[in-house]
């Protein structure tokens, strides 16, 4: 760590830095967003069956809004079970918001980091460039091989910069993707839940009771 700051100069410290908190952001993401945690396999079917019993129990579902994103959305559908259909779909979407909020926390951060990267990596590029030519007006070029090695160096924050670039923007895009798969199939576990809870029309119930 240290060579890399000497080749670098200290615009080589922020990067670093840059790079320590993306990196921290991956790997708490990664944690947080697994699916397991998100989407448990079997939740929706149990809610769907417990729900098409009839007995729901309030302490239940305060328990199933602490299990997972997936349990507070279908929590929120339960809370509301008794209201018109349109109802239940507004507070899903208004929960569902929230839960987005949520699961994109950070991702702003690492965005910014893969954008701040190659610009910092290049402003370390210009600052060293900067130094190298201002050390040529004084002295003149003396040593060709000492110029080139100075324009290396200079470049080595432009290659940082990129470094922590690339994988924030791959894991900021990917997050971003899976964050939308789990949004669909929330969504189709909850239209589901809404289909259980809603009750028969009238008409149909008279129809199977006169055959």
């Amino acid at each position: 760590m240290l060579e890399l700051v000497k080749a670098g100069g200290w615009p080589m410290i922020p990067l670093l830095m840059l790079s320590a908190l993306a990196l921290a952001i991956i790997v708490e993401r990664l944690w947080t967003l697994r699916r397991p945690a998100v989407l448990p396999a079997s939740l929706g079917k149990e809610v769907r069956a417990w729900a098409g019993s009839g007995k729901l129990d309030p302490a239940h579902i305060e328990s199933l809004r602490k299990t997972s994103p997936l349990g507070e959305l279908l929590a929120a559908a339960l809370d509301v079970r008794n209201r018109p259909r349109d109802q239940i779909r507004e507070r899903i979407e208004d929960v569902g918001r929230h839960l987005v909020h949520k699961m994109e926390r950070y991702l702003n951060t690492l965005g910014s980091i893969a954008a701040a990267g190659p610009l910092l990596g290049l402003f370390g590029t210009v600052v060293g460039m900067i130094q190298m030519f201002l050390g040529i007006l004084d002295h003149g070029i003396g040593d060709v091989n000492q110029l080139a090695g100075g324009i290396g160096k200079a470049l080595v924050c432009t290659a940082a910069g990129m470094i922590v670039a690339i994988p924030a923007l791959v894991a900021h895009r990917w997050f971003r993707g899976r964050i939308a798969e789990y949004i669909v199939a929330m969504e189709h576990e909850a239209i589901a839940l809404m289909d259980t809870l809603e009750p028969r029309p009238v008409s149909a119930v008279r129809t199977q009771n006169a055959a």
